[in-house]
């Protein structure tokens, strides 16, 4: 799993990521940039999401 050091670095690095972050309801990527620090990689962006989400179906 590779790692950055912030949310910003995942996005502009990982296309994946991008696009996943996109796809994303707007309060779920207001909630990320709030805690821009914390999401690392592609596996904890998803995990966040998906703790942000689980509500939602």
């Amino acid at each position: 799993m590779k790692k950055y050091d912030s949310l910003d670095t995942l996005l502009a690095y990982d296309q994946q990521a991008k696009e996943y972050f996109n796809s994303l309801p707007d309060y779920v990527q207001e909630t990320m940039w709030s805690r821009a620090k914390g999401i690392n990689s592609f596996e904890s962006m998803c995990h966040y999401a998906d703790n942000l989400t689980k509500g939602d179906d």
